[in-house]
């Protein structure tokens, strides 16, 4: 398997060179120059499978000839071992008045409580395995608007080989998700709070990787999701929700709680590689540039404004590109012209070919923070369930799309406990807590406070990657 970069000037790398380079070197994105296909054979064996067997058996192609399936085999497994649930991502249906075909892919059962933790558990690994292969280290540097950044600490810390440090932008992630990664007292871990928005944390570290003497010299890699192996891992929780609702032949649509991009496209690919769908439908909360993008056709950069789904207060969706880079024909001069125009201008104009494919396979809804609280509410006083707002952004969203005769799955992103205060506001109840959760309490936290200023957290890298 080789790969891309979406704009077009990079080399084509094998998985392992992308897995340690994260950003291509022209600034793209890297995708595989072919999908490997799976036949409704291979989709109806996925029924009788392991969720570690099924993600074995998907990423075997994606990561050769880099790692070989043993070794991946042994890399997953011991991912998944650290899951609280037997089935890794369980479905359960969400029986509501409105729809009885909807239904829950709960993601949130590793470590963190988040779907992140999906990606990254197998990424950590991943990391120190090609590290100790090439007898070398790494200085990871990430962005998280809350979920990535502990998923990726857990992930890594005390890993050989790795030196995290992760951006979260000041005051607009929740204080649990702060704790889960400021608690954390591993000594190649390094937090960072950077007075400014998601967005801003994130084009500090694009603009890190593209200064290519800085990116050397400290041997930067990336775990956001700019890093194709977090969005590989990703296909896998499609493939077995679709094995447990579906039959090989049946499509099924995913509805998902969309910020970065990253999880929908995931399951963008695995409709590449070969999962039968009917629609994949982008929610996001009032921050909604890809929901107007897909109405209107013009991506247009607005003011981020804070919400209780925090994880979604995105403007700039780095992944889109890989999206636009695919529904394009793979056309990289366009697309490195429009990212160009994108950020300059703060719009583009999608080009009505790509917005008709764009409509063709992706549905898009918004959801306001009162629309948010009032799903949470009904959940709770009719059926005693408590949804965090990123979920609860999704099952807003879905409802208002016919099924088709189709199961449309939600994709639930995180514990409702980690976001406590916004659905106890909702429901007047607290949200159960989970011990490790509210052992947060009280630890000592560390982190650095800079300003949005690329030069001082460049500093600061040097001076933790000593």
């Amino acid at each position: 398997m080789k790969y891309e970069s979406t704009r077009g000037k990079a080399p084509l790398l094998e998985f392992a060179d992308v897995l340690l380079a994260g950003l291509a070197s022209d600034g793209g994105l890297y995708v595989p120059t072919e999908f490997p296909k799976f036949t409704p054979a291979d989709l109806e064996s996925f029924r009788q499978k392991s969720y570690s067997e099924v993600a074995t058996q998907v990423l075997t192609p994606l990561v050769s000839p880099s790692i070989n399936s043993d070794d991946l085999a042994k890399m997953v497994e011991e991912s998944y071992t650290t899951f609280r649930h037997p089935e890794v991502v369980p479905v359960r249906p969400l029986t509501t008045e409105r729809n009885e075909n909807l239904f829950l892919a709960e993601l949130f059962w590793g470590p963190t409580f988040s779907f992140k933790d999906v990606a990254l558990q197998l990424l950590g690994r991943l990391f120190e395995y090609e590290l100790s292969r090439r007898d070398t280290s790494v200085t990871i540097v990430g962005a998280t608007s809350g979920d990535t950044g502990s998923a990726a600490i857990e992930a890594c810390r005390e890993r050989d080989g790795i030196n995290l440090i992760m951006l979260h932008p000041r005051g607009r992630v929740s204080e649990i998700q702060r704790r889960q990664m400021t608690t954390v007292e591993s000594a190649n871990i390094h937090n960072v709070a950077i007075d400014g928005t998601f967005d801003d944390c994130q084009d500090l570290v694009k603009a890190m990787f593209a200064d290519t003497a800085f990116r050397d010299s400290y041997r930067l890699g990336a775990v956001n999701s700019i890093n194709w192996a977090r969005v590989a891992a990703q296909t896998v929780y499609y493939f077995t929700t679709a094995s447990k609702l579906v039959g090989p032949n049946e499509p099924i649509s995913f509805c998902v709680p969309t910020g970065n991009f990253g999880n929908i496209f995931a399951g963008y690919i695995a409709a590449q590689m070969g999962l039968p769908l009917d629609r994949l439908i982008m929610a996001s909360n009032h921050n909604d540039i890809l929901t107007r993008a897909h109405l209107s056709g013009v991506m247009e950069i607005r003011e981020v404004q804070p919400s209780t789904s925090p994880a979604m207060d995105i403007q700039v969706s780095s992944n889109f590109e890989r999206l636009l880079f695919e529904l394009s024909g793979k056309d990289s001069s366009w697309l490195s012209e429009a990212m160009r125009e994108f950020r300059t201008e703060g719009f583009i104009a999608l080009p009505p070919n790509i917005l008709e494919l764009l409509r063709i396979s992706f549905e898009a809804g918004a959801a306001s923070d009162q629309q948010v609280a009032e799903t949470i509410s009904e959940l709770h006083s009719t059926q005693q369930d408590f949804l965090d707002p990123h979920t609860a952004v999704g099952v807003n969203v879905a409802r208002r799309f016919d099924s088709h005769n189709s199961p449309i799955a939600v994709m639930a992103t995180a514990h409702p406990a980690k976001f406590e205060t916004a659905v106890a506001d909702a429901t007047g109840l607290n949200p159960p807590q989970p011990e490790e959760i509210a052992a947060l309490a009280g630890i000592p936290e560390r982190c650095t406070e800079l300003g949005d200023d690329l030069n001082a957290v460049m500093e600061f890298v040097s001076s933790v990657s000593q």
